[in-house]
């Protein structure tokens, strides 16, 4: 209990509108495109990392990413902690263990995140009397957790049918599904995996890193696991043409995990996925914060984009 109220106050936070201050990476340069337009949701700040070297003259691959203001500089962070994306996608294309990328910074909507990266064909597939319930849900005493109507299918209309084309058009990138990659984690990761089922002709890869399986924060009598896997055993995308990553860790948030996710594994496996597309790891001790998710984060980039 005392873990799950320590994340609600952290979802609380990191909703919280951040000062636009533009991240110092320690690798690379970062440009921004503030307040980026849509016709599906709300505008936004999209942060674009472009590794040392990069040359207009060559190809890379792209990897877009959630949650996008805590990726590269935990000095412009609320709780002082980032994914060191900037260092470690860096000197894994300088030791050449990835292709040439860039990566898409996408910052979550504030106090609709959760109604943006809760995947929606799985959430429509409950009951009304269900979806009510969970429309009810808290993050903590008198504040809601769903702000709005849960939207992931224009989120991820924005991401592919806007966002994208932009991305492709003032970058030098390869635009084709082998070299186009989503990533996040917690709901974050749930929303990538979203992407890759909704989008297989899009995406060629995802790293869905400690998977929020639960969807909300209490696992008794909650049907959104049961929903999130019964999509998958109908949506998952082509073994033959896609690689997807999951990770969890032990500790806090994350030990609710390990369950649900052998229960994927299982799924995963029954749909044709071995261990050259997919790669399911434990991090014991590894708790829910982005300091963890940066010392394993060179595992899902190598795995997905390796040469």
């Amino acid at each position: 209990m005392k873990s799950i109220v320590l994340l609600a106050l952290w979802v609380f936070t990191f909703m919280a509108t951040a000062v636009a201050q533009l991240p110092r990476p320690s690798s690379g340069s970062i440009q921004r495109f503030e307040h980026f337009p849509s016709r599906f949701v709300d505008p936004r700040n999209v942060d674009v990392w472009l590794p040392d070297g990069y040359d207009a003259k060559k190809k890379y691959a792209v990897l877009y990413m959630h949650d996008g203001q805590m990726l590269f500089d935990s000095t412009t962070t609320w709780n002082k902690q980032e994914w060191g994306v900037d260092e470690t996608v860096g000197q894994l294309i300088a030791e050449k263990k990835i292709r040439d990328c860039i990566v898409v910074g996408i910052w979550n909507n504030g106090k609709k995140r959760h109604s943006e990266y809760f995947p929606q064909k799985p959430f429509e597939s409950l009951s009304q009397p269900q979806r009510d319930s969970l429309m009810q849900e808290a993050r903590s005493v008198g504040n809601g957790l769903f702000a709005d109507k849960i939207q992931s299918d224009n989120y991820l209309r924005f991401l592919v049918a806007e966002l994208k084309p932009f991305i492709d058009s003032h970058f030098s990138t390869k635009k084709d599904r082998k070299n186009t990659f989503v990533a996040g984690s917690s709901m974050g990761g749930l929303i990538s995996l979203y992407a890759i089922c909704e989008y297989p002709e899009v995406f060629g890869g995802a790293a869905c890193i400690s998977t929020h399986w639960p969807g909300i924060f209490r696992t008794e009598n909650n049907p959104v696991p049961d929903a999130f896997l019964q999509y998958m055993k109908n949506r998952l995308p082509s073994p033959r043409k896609h690689n997807i990553y999951f990770d969890c860790g032990t500790v806090g948030l994350d030990a609710l995990y390990p369950p649900l996710q052998k229960q994927a594994d299982e799924i995963m496996r029954a749909k044709g996925f071995s261990s050259k597309n997919w790669l399911t790891r434990l991090f014991e001790g590894d708790d829910h914060s982005e300091r963890a998710w940066q010392r394993r984060f060179d595992v899902p980039l190598v795995f997905l984009l390796k040469k």
